[in-house]
């Protein structure tokens, strides 16, 4: 009930009012029960008054809590308005129900359940019982610190709920920039690459202009259909959960593509590609998807190798391009989307994951332990 506490703020608030307007209402109760002097019924209206502007005014507890004890204390000097104690008790939920319990708070609580005591000490023996008060003042000082207690954690909860949830969001669009740079780029890199090709030999070979397109129109259509699968995939449950999955043995596949797009491409399989777990394996396809689609994109004329291996300590995935790179663009603005991609796949499957400049070339190497 604090002021960083958020959840539950309504029913602190109507709690604080009660006591605002309790205070009052002690007050007239106490005066017309058991009438006493009228400087003794002054005293502890002040008392009350300082508690309804600590409800209504936010004036700190810490600040009226002092002129109520002295207040109340003083208002019980011939014990006629005993009614008016019950002050005290409102002032022990208020010190208790709305803030931390600090050093300050705490000696204030002290005093209030001493006041008790001292009050009841200095009546005759048919004053004020000391023992009744000093519980009611133990008992709602204990239920206010609960109450206080039980709203922190609920807004702590509330809290890392959305934290959570924004987590959950923020991962699952992470995904599917993913997936979608995966799709998308490994084609449009294919396309690329066919078209360029095209563009070269326009004036000199018609024919072979002409199987480039194809060739590209191809690329296109299969990437089209990738990401329609993939998009199913994403609005229907059954279908993710029926969908094949991707793996190490696919991976041969995806480098014939890009071989026929025109990308000097070579596939190398050590091991048994089928015993690795499906997750890893998917994850290792995409790596392996990215990587030739940036090798299309930025070292088309080099010679790209990429290398499974699998053994009995894990499976590590390597994809080299050896030969010159794309003299990159000064205006050309670079995300990095791929390379952030492959390590944010690679990171969750705890795998060790690293991409840059080798000599004579570029290399991505990926390795996950069984």
């Amino acid at each position: 009930m604090s002021g960083t506490v958020q959840a539950g703020d309504r029913g602190s608030d109507l709690a604080r009012t009660g006591i605002g307007v309790l205070a009052p209402c002690v007050v007239v109760l106490a005066a017309f029960g058991e009438p006493g002097r009228w400087w003794l019924v002054a005293l502890l209206a002040g008392a009350s008054v300082l508690l309804v502007a600590w409800a209504f005014r936010d004036v700190p507890v810490e600040v009226v809590a002092p002129g109520v004890l002295l207040l109340t204390a003083a208002s019980q000097w011939e014990s006629t308005l005993e009614p008016g104690m019950f002050l005290l008790t409102l002032l022990a939920i208020a010190l208790t129900g709305w803030a931390d319990l600090t050093w300050a708070t705490g000696l204030l609580l002290a005093a209030t359940a001493a006041t008790t005591v001292v009050v009841a000490t200095l009546q005759d023996g048919s004053g004020i019982s000391g023992g009744i008060w000093l519980l009611g003042v133990i008992f709602p000082a204990l239920m206010g610190w609960a109450f206080h207690r039980q709203e922190k954690m609920t807004a702590e909860l509330e809290a890392a709920r959305l934290a959570l949830a924004e987590a959950a969001v923020l991962e699952e669009r992470r995904r599917i920039a993913r997936d979608v740079h995966d799709l998308v780029g490994h084609g449009l890199a294919a396309m690329m690459l066919q078209v360029t090709s095209a563009r070269h030999v326009l004036d000199r070979d018609t024919d072979q202009v002409r199987e480039a397109l194809s060739s590209a129109e191809d690329v296109g259509r299969r990437t089209l259909r990738d990401l329609r699968r993939t998009v199913g995939i994403l609005r229907d449950d059954e279908a993710s959960v029926q969908a094949p999955l991707e793996g190490l043995e696919q991976i041969a596949d995806i480098v014939a593509d890009a071989r026929s797009s025109g990308l000097s491409a070579d596939f190398v399989a050590r091991g048994p590609q089928d015993e690795v777990d499906q997750t890893v394996g998917l994850t290792l396809f995409r790596i392996a998807q990215a990587s030739l689609a940036n090798a299309a994109i930025h070292a088309p004329a080099a010679r790209t190798v990429v290398t499974s291996t699998v053994d009995g300590d894990g499976a590590t995935l390597e994809v080299l391009s050896s030969g010159p790179l794309r003299a990159r663009d000064p205006k050309e603005k670079r995300g990095h989307y791929g390379v952030r991609g492959m390590r944010e796949r690679a990171e969750s499957i705890g795998a060790e994951f690293t991409a840059g400049p080798v000599p004579g070339g570029w290399l991505v190497r990926c390795r996950v332990g069984r």
